[in-house]
């Protein structure tokens, strides 16, 4: 037990050095034309190091979210309106999807074109019908990745309640801060662990791995060359899947992001009681006279 809290304490400590000496030298982990740099970048993006490094920028926000709850709210607001309006934007690609298949199945079943060709401003982009229609599910990421915590926000999510509803408000605070904490947090880290090294796999040669060392990818560096992968996953067809690997990069900061915004929420609810339930809170209307179909759509 001592040991586990001794560690603990040294990585606290050596997360504010590591912010401290990424910010002094930049050039050591964001200059990508060095592949000891790009190395560093790679290793350091799920690392231990990272995590404290995070983590002692939120016990300092938090520890002064606390002293001036004005800035606690701030930062829910922030976040809050930054997921809303990332989702509300987002949320129109399912338009483009809809408008985007009803052209393939006119091109490809009635008039029968094999490839299509866009110039909007002059520059041609040419496929075949088949990666317009591949391209779909690029489309469908998009939304599920990246209005994840707009639905969260606007309560659409799935949320299975066993004793949530019957007990008391600040016990339903509690157990809201350490949900957030305990089951969104982990997960997103767990998830950008794997989805992080998956991502840079696709991207360059020689391969990285979450097992392999600084050192072992210091060697690595003096051969690292990009070599971003466009392999489809049938002939003609959408050779762009190394997206999908970025969007579960994206997926897991922004539910980690979310699940900040939602422990500052929580408490700031908490401590100030039921009057502050949803203050400041950014929820879709249906309109006037609709108020008992929101929610379920």
């Amino acid at each position: 037990m001592g040991t586990a809290l001794m560690w603990l304490i040294q990585n606290i400590g050596m997360g504010f050095y590591n912010i401290f000496y990424a910010i002094t030298h930049p050039g050591s982990w964001l200059d990508w034309s060095n592949g000891e740099s790009l190395m560093r970048f790679i290793y350091y993006g799920a690392s231990v190091e990272f995590f404290f490094a995070v983590f002692d920028i939120f016990l300092v926000v938090t520890v002064i979210g606390i002293i001036y709850p004005r800035v606690m709210w701030a930062i829910v607001r922030g976040l809050e309106w930054f997921a809303n309006g990332l989702g509300r934007l987002v949320a129109w690609i399912g338009l483009l999807m809809v408008l985007q298949q009803v052209m393939v199945v006119f091109l490809q079943s009635v008039f029968r074109f094999g490839e299509i060709t866009i110039a909007p401003f002059g520059f041609g982009f040419t496929q075949s019908v088949g990666w317009f229609s591949e391209e779909l599910k690029l489309y469908n990421a998009m939304i599920v990745a990246l209005c994840v915590t707009y639905a969260f926000i606007q309560g659409s999510h799935v949320r299975v309640d066993l004793i949530y509803a019957v007990v008391r408000y600040r016990t339903r605070k509690v157990i809201d801060m350490v949900g957030s904490l305990l089951f969104m947090v982990p997960v997103a880290v767990l998830t950008w662990l794997y989805a992080w090294f998956f991502l840079w796999r696709s991207l360059i040669t020689p391969k990285v791995s979450a097992s392999e060392g600084l050192d072992l990818l210091m060697r690595k560096s003096k051969i690292v060359k990009w070599n971003v992968e466009t392999i489809g996953f049938s002939p003609n067809g959408f050779n762009g899947y190394f997206l999908f690997k970025i969007l579960m990069v994206a997926f897991c900061g922004l539910v980690m992001l979310q699940a900040v915004a939602y422990f500052y929420r929580s408490f700031r609810e908490f401590v100030e009681g039921p009057e502050s339930d949803g203050k400041y809170l950014d929820k879709d209307t249906l309109g006037e006279g609709e108020e008992a179909y929101e929610g379920t759509h």
